[in-house]
Parts: structure tokens; C-alpha cells; sequence
């Protein structure tokens, strides 16, 4: 079943594509790629969440499976996640239609923030793979911390979407994520410690 559970688990994190295809090749929505701009966006931080939430889980509940499960298996969230970014920027692209236009919108905060997260995303994505884990050693790790200014700004960027009316919505995701780290930074970094006797 070990075997098999990778499949399954890359079939989980493929149905939301699968609806967004099925919707793509059924709709007569002229502006389909303007509406699947955010579910795409939204899937991409969330995977990239569930990715983060490992280590920080493993800690608060030493012992459990659950964050074991998920510390063996982040990488298929975080590649997943770096696919729904793709494909969001993608249908961003399609839907401003000119490089134009995607240029004139480039100093506004809440799109420059989303590119530079995207361009971080990039390197991460594409050294996901065993291979070059082996092949760069302790540096992948050290390249892996990007994840966090990645995810900063993909907080800012959601966040700051119409005025920062989106900001609820951003917390509500990146919540718990901030929570855990702080937990994490207060244990490691924080804590009283016993002292020790001479």
C-alpha cells in the first residue's frame, strides 16, 4: 500500500485541476480565465501551507503520526503547489491579454509581491526532484528556506488583492502557519530553560 499511496495522494491534489480543466472545456464563459485566476492562486498557497506545516506540527505533537506522514510526503504538496502557481499565472497572462498591460500593473503592490513570490517558487519547483536533492546536498536545504519569504509574500499578495478587503481571507489560510512558527521560534529560541545544577 506504501507503494500505491503516492498516487493516490498526487490524485488528491490533481482534483481541483481536474474540475478547472473539466470547467475550462465545457464553459462558454468568455471570462473563465479571469475566474479561475484566484482558485488557482488560493490552491498554490494552501498546498504551500500544508508543506510548511510539518515541521512546526512535529514539534507541537511529538509522537503522532500525522505530522510524520506529512514531513515524508511535503514535497508532493509543495510541487503540487508550485503547479497551481503555474497554472495562475498562466490564466493571469491569458486574461490581461497584452504584455501591455501586465507591465502597466506590475508596480502596484499586490502584483509585483505575487511575481517575486512566483520567481522565488521557480528554483524550488524545478530542484524538487530526487535527483537534484542528491546532487546538491546540504545546499538543497539551505535553498528550501526560500519557502519562507515565498510565503510572506504570497501572504502579502493575497492579502492586499481589492484594497486589502482580502486580508480576512489571507489570515484565515496563513493563520495557523504563523501560529506555529511563533511556537516554533518561542521553543527553540525562548523557552526558560531548566537550569542545571552544579
Amino acid at each position: 500500500m506504501s507503494r500505491l499511496s503516492p498516487y493516490w495522494l498526487w490524485l488528491v491534489l490533481a482534483l481541483p485541476a481536474l474540475g478547472m480543466t473539466y470547467e475550462l472545456a465545457t464553459t462558454t464563459n468568455p471570462r473563465i480565465y479571469h475566474i479561475l485566476v484566484h482558485p488557482t492562486g488560493e490552491f498554490a498557497a494552501r498546498f504551500t501551507i500544508i508543506a510548511m506545516l510539518a515541521t512546526p506540527l512535529m514539534l507541537l505533537f511529538k509522537g503522532w503520526r500525522g505530522p510524520l506522514w506529512l514531513k515524508k510526503n511535503r514535497r508532493y504538496f509543495g510541487v503540487a503547489a508550485f503547479f497551481y502557481a503555474i497554472a495562475h499565472t498562466v490564466f493571469y497572462l491569458i486574461d490581461k491579454g497584452s504584455m501591455d498591460r501586465v507591465i502597466t500593473e506590475l508596480p502596484r503592490f499586490y502584483i509585483w509581491t505575487g511575481w517575486v513570490a512566483f520567481a522565488i517558487f521557480i528554483p524550488l519547483g524545478v530542484t524538487s526532484m530526487d535527483y537534484f536533492v542528491r546532487k546538491m546536498g546540504p545546499a538543497w536545504k539551505q535553498l528550501q528556506r526560500w519557502t519562507y519569504p515565498a510565503a510572506a509574500l504570497t501572504l502579502l499578495h493575497w492579502a492586499s488583492l481589492h484594497d486589502w478587503n482580502s486580508i480576512a481571507p489571507a489570515m484565515v489560510h496563513f493563520g495557523p502557519l504563523i501560529a506555529l512558527e511563533a511556537y516554533r521560534i518561542w521553543y527553540w529560541y525562548l523557552r526558560p530553560r531548566p537550569t542545571q545544577q552544579a
